[in-house]
């Protein structure tokens, strides 16, 4: 009796494996592939984060660096809020103004002047910045909180607490053009401590030395 030979090949089951087992190794791999991509991409935006961040502290280093000490406005004033500074730059001094809204962290730059009305004036409109001027720079997204602190008398207090304020009687006078009498001069802290915090719990504690300038 004459045998029948199999014909060669592969039979529906043994493929259906194969494409079972080829299916399973492709899901690992773009897996593997898609977890590279998710830490190339959290490290760059890490990366980039920290250089903004390198940025934006040096520029905070700089204007507490440069304070202008004198008679017309205050050096330095925080009300929770907003820091409001006088520095002195190399066309006069201007008026700064660092400020938490809206989860943003900003910076508003007066025009450099040179006399002392001009200051109070710009130190004036500070205290009626809307959010949306020119000036106004976006420096980081995502804080939700600040706190500052000022270094007096070999110990940390409250900025608020301790900051002097102009008085009423030199805005007015900037309002109307005139030169006001001079602003009470208060010490200032020789640090400033700055608390930043951020919705995914991550905080920035910096620690600043002041340098007044007459």
């Amino acid at each position: 009796m004459k045998q029948v030979r199999r014909a060669a090949g592969f039979t529906l089951v043994e493929v259906l494996v194969a494409l079972l087992i080829m299916a399973v190794l492709s899901a690992m791999a773009w897996q593997g592939v898609d977890g590279m991509v998710r830490a190339r991409d959290a490290s760059q935006e890490a990366t980039e984060r920290t250089l903004r961040l390198t940025t934006v502290m040096a520029q905070w280093e700089q204007d507490l660096a440069s304070l202008y000490d004198n008679a017309s406005v205050p050096a330095i004033a925080f009300d929770g809020a907003n820091l409001r500074l006088a520095r002195v730059t190399p066309d006069g001094a201007q008026v700064v103004v660092w400020s938490l809204r809206d989860g943003v962290w900003r910076r508003w730059a007066s025009p450099s002047v040179r006399r002392a009305f001009e200051l109070q004036q710009a130190w004036l409109m500070s205290q009626q910045l809307l959010g949306t001027e020119e000036q106004q720079v976006r420096l980081l997204d995502g804080a939700t909180q600040w706190q500052l602190y000022f270094f007096r008398g070999n110990a940390w207090s409250n900025a608020q607490s301790s900051a002097g304020t102009a008085p009423a009687a030199a805005a007015a006078a900037a309002a109307a053009g005139a030169t006001a009498p001079a602003a009470p001069r208060v010490a200032l802290p020789s640090g400033v401590r700055l608390v930043l915090s951020f919705g995914d719990a991550r905080r920035l504690t910096r620690d600043s030395l002041v340098g007044p300038t007459s």
